[in-house]
């Protein structure tokens, strides 16, 4: 039996057509170079000095190159492709998809916002401030290049104000909310110079590191904060006063967003589910919900109310952290203990480590509780699990472990270093397909508690409250941006349905106004690797090996849902063949 077989890991034994792989690297190409930023934290420093380009030429001619790729990718004929290059495919086709909709719905003409993805959907000056600190000098060309990349900032937040002019003429507005978040963030940079977070430090082999940060101090001081000063002063001025209010901040507000908003989801999901559909699913989810809290709530809180166990999730100042230094040491213990527990349900780890910090403070205060970091693909970076630890009297202690388990071992980091350690086209190595990162991130949860990693009874409803803020998003997501609810009721859904603190609400439904569609393919795709397991188990019976279901869903990297149904299913019959 071969590897793949046997396994469901990916495996390119023979030639792949010539025409397909000339496309899957030039798709990766152009994905970089369209998000330098990324390229670079990624470990692709072809783009080192490079920032995205949002001038109106520029998105004309990426659209032009995808377009041609689009046309090139549908002649290369599926049938009698191998499963690895038809994944390969199917991958391609999806990520040319998805750039095609951000360059044809204009996002860069409403992106505003800190809690969104990057310069052309998110704020451009919220993306810098962002990924460049994180960025890690090892040459003195990536420093030289680094102070180029720098003195381009200007031209790029020159390239987002004409976008957003375009957008006002055209009744293309931001959510004020939003606005208001970035400028937020630019004070927060300006107001400290003497700790510059864009001032970084100098590659370790530099001949003159003095001369060369005070280079870069000078280019920052002269270039980027004006620039950044200027941008700040248009946001807080004509944007912010065309800015659409906090009940009219869905999509559906907007010319075109009511189609603009299924495309999204379509893509978000990979599924035909339609926004009716998801929003029942989100409703339906609640509801079954209600059991689980009410035997848990009873064995740990004594009593059966749900009000009454929300409320002492979310009130309880013993269930909240103390410290910024608490935060981060359960964040690192929950993923020492699930790094443990790995064998016997993952047949295939990678080499690649998980490291733990905190989100840098001038994105903490309108940050997500948590999120990923990827490794870079030049080794020179592990992966990296960033917790918000700012006002940790507001962080429930309790989802501290769902949540390291989500985004470092056995979930995000485990699936996309596995990913990085495979032998693929460099575009799926990379490439983020939101169901089923986010499905598989959502699925260990649940996997967790198999495991037997949760600490105590406390820590399980953690899981349960994640649950809740994953079913009330599809209720959220789908009511702002298809049915046209306000912000506000919104946020109310939330506090009635969920035991999530009331600064973390406010803070995440703003960031499903920023990007629309991406919150509902948590629950989209784990109820497909679930559903697949469930059938795969049915069929084996007494075979079925959760470590091998597990190499199937990770073998290949992110695959679109109908992708991995079929993979799922090919496995099976092999089995029982």
């Amino acid at each position: 039996m071969t590897t793949e077989a046997a396994t469901g890991r990916a495996s390119h034994g023979g030639l792949r057509p010539q025409e397909l792989t000339e496309i899957v690297d030039e798709a990766y190409d152009v994905v970089m170079a369209r998000s330098p930023l990324e390229a670079s934290l990624l470990g692709d420093r072809r783009f080192d000095a490079e920032l995205p380009d949002l001038s109106a030429t520029g998105l004309t001619s990426a659209r032009q190159t995808v377009t041609e790729l689009r046309r090139r990718l549908s002649q290369v004929d599926p049938h009698g492709l191998s499963t690895a290059d038809l994944v390969t495919h199917d991958v391609t086709s999806h990520v040319l998809a998805q750039a095609t909709h951000e360059l044809d719905d204009r996002y860069v003409q409403t992106a505003a916002g800190p809690m969104t993805s990057g310069a052309t959907i998110g704020s451009a000056a919220s993306a810098l401030l962002a990924g460049m600190p994180k960025i890690v000098l090892h040459s003195r060309e990536q420093g030289d290049a680094y102070v180029e990349r720098c003195r381009r900032i200007p031209r790029l937040l020159h390239d987002a104000e004409d976008q957003l002019r375009t957008g006002m003429r055209t009744g293309r507005v931001p959510p004020v909310r939003l606005v208001a978040a970035t400028v937020r963030q630019i004070d927060r940079y300006l107001a400290a110079p003497a700790a510059d977070p864009l001032l970084l430090d100098p590659p370790p082999d530099h001949a003159d590191p003095q001369a060369w940060r005070r280079r870069l101090g000078e280019v920052l001081a002269t270039t980027v904060r004006p620039a950044l000063r200027r941008h700040r002063t248009m946001l807080a001025g004509p944007v912010a006063l065309a800015a659409r209010p906090d009940d009219h901040v869905g999509l559906c507000r907007l010319p075109g967003g009511v189609q603009l908003y299924r495309e999204a989801v379509a893509l978000h999901t990979t599924t035909e589910q339609t926004p009716d559909e998801l929003h029942q699913l989100g409703l339906d989810l609640i509801d079954a919900l209600a059991d689980e809290y009410r035997e848990l709530g009873d064995r740990v809180l004594g009593t059966t109310d749900l009000p009454a166990i929300f409320g002492r999730l979310r009130d309880d100042p013993a269930l909240r952290f103390s410290t910024s230094d608490e935060i981060t040491a359960a964040a690192g213990a929950a993923l020492r203990r699930a790094d443990d527990a790995m064998d016997g349900w993952f047949a295939d780890r990678p080499s690649i480590s998980c490291e733990v910090r905190a989100i840098p403070e001038i994105e903490a205060p309108e940050s997500t509780i948590a999120y990923y970091q990827p490794p870079a693909v030049d080794g020179t970076r592990p992966g990296i699990y960033y917790v918000n630890t700012s006002e940790p009297h507001l962080r429930p202690r309790f989802e501290a472990e769902a949540l390291a388990f989500h985004e470092s071992v056995p979930g995000h980091h485990t699936q996309i270093a596995t990913a990085m350690e495979l032998e693929l086209p460099m575009l799926q190595r990379v490439a983020y397909l939101t169901a089923y990162a986010e499905g598989w991130g959502l699925y260990v949860e649940r996997l967790a508690d198999e495991m037997g990693l949760y600490s105590d009874d406390i820590t399980r409803l953690g899981m349960l409250s994640f649950d809740s803020w994953r079913a009330c998003r599809l209720v959220v997501d789908t009511g702002m941006h298809e049915f046209g609810w306000s912000r506000a009721r919104a946020v109310d859904y939330l506090r009635a349905n969920s035991p999530q603190a009331f600064a973390n609400i406010d803070t995440e439904v703003d960031r499903y106004i920023g990007w629309p569609g991406q919150a509902l393919a948590y629950m989209a795709g784990r109820s497909q690797i679930v559903g697949l397991r469930d059938r795969a188990r049915a069929a084996l019976g007494s075979v079925f090996d959760i470590a091998a279901f597990h190499s199937v869903v990770l073998g290949h990297a992110a695959v679109p849902l109908w992708t991995l149904e079929r993979l799922v299913d090919d496995w099976v019959t092999r089995q029982c063949g």
